[in-house]
C-alpha cells in the first residue's frame, strides 16, 4: 500500500495523494483533449496570452462530493455547438506549486477550493463554477450551465468528428450514450 507522509498531508511537501489514486481522474480529462498544467510556468504560458481565445480550466480533485460530477459535467458540456478554444486542467493536492500559483494569480479573492470549472479569455476570469455549486448538481446540470456560458463567450464551433469521439468515450467508460439520453429528454 502507498504511504503518505505527515508533511504531505499538511501540504508542506509533495503531492497529497499517491499518483495511482489521481491517475484515473487525470486520464478522464487528458484522454478528451485537456492539457495538464503541471508547473506555475505552464499556468502562465496557458493563461497569460492576449490572443482572444477562450479556455476552460478544470481544477480537478479526488473528492467524491464534487469531482464525481465535475469531470463528467465538463465533458458533457463539450457536446455544445460552441466550445472553448482550449481545455486545460490541473490537480489540487498534486501539483501544489501550479495550483497555488493559479489560485493566487488567476482566482484572486476567491476562496481556495476544488473542484472548480472556470472560463478565461486573455487571462481574465469570465465565469467560475465553485465546488459548492458543483457538489449540489448533476453532471447534466453542470454541462447545461457551461453550455450556456460557451454560447455567451465562445466562438469556436464544434465538429462532428470530435462529438463522435466524445460519444464513444461515454459509451465505453460510462456505459451510456449521451446522444440517446438527449433524444429521450426532448
Amino acid at each position: 500500500m502507498a504511504q503518505i507522509s505527515v508533511d504531505s498531508l499538511l501540504g508542506r511537501e509533495g503531492p497529497t495523494y499517491p499518483e495511482q489514486i489521481a491517475a484515473p481522474y487525470r486520464k478522464e480529462l487528458t484522454d478528451n483533449g485537456f492539457t495538464q498544467m503541471l508547473t506555475p510556468e505552464d499556468v502562465d504560458n496557458a493563461l497569460q496570452r492576449n490572443d482572444g481565445k477562450t479556455q476552460m480550466v478544470v481544477l480537478n480533485s479526488v473528492c467524491g462530493c464534487g469531482a464525481r460530477v465535475a469531470r463528467p459535467g465538463a465533458l458533457l458540456s463539450l457536446f455544445s455547438k460552441n466550445i472553448p478554444d482550449e481545455r486545460l486542467t490541473l490537480f489540487a493536492g498534486m501539483e501544489k506549486d501550479a495550483v497555488n500559483h493559479f489560485r493566487l494569480n488567476y482566482l484572486p479573492g476567491i476562496t481556495p477550493t476544488s473542484p472548480t470549472i472556470s472560463l478565461f479569455k486573455d487571462g481574465e476570469l469570465l465565469f467560475i463554477l465553485h465546488r459548492y455549486q458543483i457538489e449540489r448538481s448533476s453532471a447534466g446540470n453542470i454541462a447545461d450551465e457551461l453550455m450556456n456560458k460557451f454560447n455567451e463567450f465562445c466562438t469556436k464551433q464544434n465538429d462532428d468528428a470530435s462529438v463522435e469521439e466524445l460519444r464513444q468515450f461515454f459509451i465505453k467508460n460510462y456505459d451510456v450514450d449521451p446522444m440517446e439520453v438527449e433524444a429521450e429528454n426532448k
